[in-house]
C-alpha cells in the first residue's frame, strides 16, 4: 500500500506524481469484474495524465500554452473523479476511494486557481 501523506507537498509535480501512484494502486487492486476492468483502464490513464500534463505545463513555451496544459490537468483530474465514483471497490477500499477523491478535488481547485490567476495576469 502506498503511504498516506500527512502533509501535502507544495511541489505540484511531486504531489501529482504521488496522486498518480495512489490512483494506479487503487485501480490495480479493485475486484476483477468486467466493469471494474474497463473503469480501471480509464482511471489509471486519467490519474497518470494529471501529472504528466503538469510537467508539460511547467515546460510550456508560452503563457497560453501553460494555461492550456493546466486546463488539461483540471480536465483529467475531473475525469479521474468520475472513474473513482464509478468504480466498485470492496468495503475495505472505500476509505482509499474517499481519500483519492478528496485529493482529486483539492487538485482540481488548485488548477482552477492557477487558471484564474493566469487569466488575470494577461
Amino acid at each position: 500500500m502506498i503511504e498516506i501523506q500527512k502533509d501535502k507537498p507544495y511541489d505540484l509535480e511531486e504531489r501529482t506524481f504521488k496522486f498518480a501512484q495512489r490512483t494506479i494502486h487503487y485501480f490495480k487492486v479493485l475486484p476483477r469484474t468486467i466493469a471494474n476492468l474497463e473503469i480501471a483502464k480509464q482511471g489509471i490513464r486519467a490519474g497518470g495524465s494529471v501529472g504528466s500534463n503538469f510537467i508539460e505545463a511547467n515546460e510550456a513555451l508560452s503563457r497560453k500554452d501553460f494555461t492550456l496544459r493546466v486546463k488539461i490537468c483540471r480536465k483529467e483530474v475531473k475525469e479521474t473523479i468520475f472513474w473513482l465514483r464509478l468504480s466498485e471497490p470492496i468495503e475495505s477500499q472505500e476509505g482509499e476511494r474517499k481519500i483519492l477523491s478528496a485529493e482529486a478535488t483539492e487538485l482540481m481547485k488548485i488548477f482552477g486557481a492557477i487558471i484564474e490567476k493566469a487569466k488575470k495576469s494577461v
